[in-house]
C-alpha cells in the first residue's frame, strides 16, 4: 500500500517536473521568437555580390517615361528600371533571375519585372556560364506613382545542394534575402528609349 502511494507520488512529481520543464522551454522559445529579427545587411555597390547562382552588381536606377529596351508601356505609365551586371555562376545556361531584385517600399502593379539585355533589347534571354551581361529590370508603374529619390532593392540568393531532399538531385534551393542595395533614382529617359539597342 505504501509502495503504491509512493509510486503515485513519484509519478506526479515526475509528470509535474516534466510539465514545468516543457513550460519553461516554451517560454524561452516564445521570448526568443519575440526578439526583433536582424535586418538583412546593406550590400556594397562598388563590388560584385555573390547571390547564389548569380554574381550581380547593380549599376543604376531610373524612371523611364518611354519604351525601354523593347518593353512597351501602356498610355499613362512609366517604368522603374534597374540596370545590373549579372554573371551566371553555374555550368549551364539559365534565366532563373526574375526574383533576384525587388524594389522595397514601393507599390508595384505587378511584382514580376520584364527583363532585357541592354546591348540588344532581347527579352528574358538565357545567360551563359561565366559571361557577364548588363540586364535591365523593368517594372511598369502608374504615371502618377511616387518614387523616392533613393530606393532600396532587396537581393535574393539561393543555396546550392548536391542532393535535394525530395528527388535526390542537385540544384539551387531555399531562396533567402541576402541583403539590399540602395541607389539614387534618376528621372530621365532611358538611353534606349526607342528600343533600338543603341
Amino acid at each position: 500500500m505504501f509502495r503504491t502511494a509512493r509510486s503515485k507520488v513519484q509519478t506526479w512529481i515526475t509528470a509535474g517536473a516534466g510539465t514545468i520543464a516543457a513550460l519553461f522551454v516554451a517560454g524561452l522559445m516564445g521570448a526568443f521568437g519575440a526578439l526583433p529579427a536582424h535586418a538583412p545587411p546593406q550590400l556594397p555597390l562598388d563590388t560584385a555580390i555573390d547571390a547564389g547562382r548569380w554574381r550581380v552588381q547593380p549599376v543604376r536606377a531610373y524612371i523611364s517615361h518611354a519604351r525601354t529596351y523593347g518593353v512597351l508601356m501602356k498610355p499613362g505609365q512609366k517604368a522603374l528600371v534597374l540596370e545590373a551586371d549579372m554573371t551566371n555562376r553555374t555550368a549551364q545556361s539559365d534565366k532563373a533571375y526574375f526574383d533576384v531584385f525587388k524594389p522595397d517600399g514601393i507599390a508595384l502593379p505587378d511584382p514580376m519585372p520584364m527583363i532585357a539585355l541592354t546591348r540588344d533589347a532581347t527579352l528574358t534571354p538565357e545567360l551563359h556560364p561565366g559571361m557577364t551581361e548588363r540586364m535591365a529590370y523593368v517594372w511598369p508603374l502608374a504615371g502618377d506613382a511616387a518614387v523616392p529619390a533613393t530606393l532600396s532593392f532587396g537581393v535574393t540568393a539561393e543555396i546550392f545542394k548536391p542532393r535535394d531532399n525530395l528527388y535526390g538531385m542537385p540544384g539551387w534551393f531555399n531562396p533567402y534575402r541576402l541583403g539590399s542595395v540602395t541607389l539614387p533614382v534618376a528621372d530621365v529617359p532611358a538611353p534606349d528609349a526607342q528600343g533600338n539597342g543603341s
